[in-house]
């Protein structure tokens, strides 16, 4: 990856909490609370006058390590 394609992601990411303050604050939430091997993470996606969409998954170890690597990104 080189450096323009990681500048890039940082500003994309800037623009993203910006437009969504608390969304940080969930991660920064769920950091403290503890995401382990196991650990089932809900997803729901609602759009105006659809049918709402849920899935889920179950955290893997190496989900976690992916997890780390992104973390050294910063």
């Amino acid at each position: 990856m080189d450096i323009n394609t990681i500048l890039k992601a940082k500003n994309a990411w800037e623009r993203f909490t910006r437009n969504h303050p608390r969304f940080p604050m969930f991660l920064n939430a769920a950091k403290a609370y503890g995401i382990k091997e196991g650990t089932v993470l809900e997803f729901h996606i609602s759009n105006p006058g659809e049918e709402t969409l849920i899935g889920n998954i179950r955290i893997t170890a190496d989900d976690l390590e992916l997890f780390e690597s992104i973390k050294e990104l910063k």
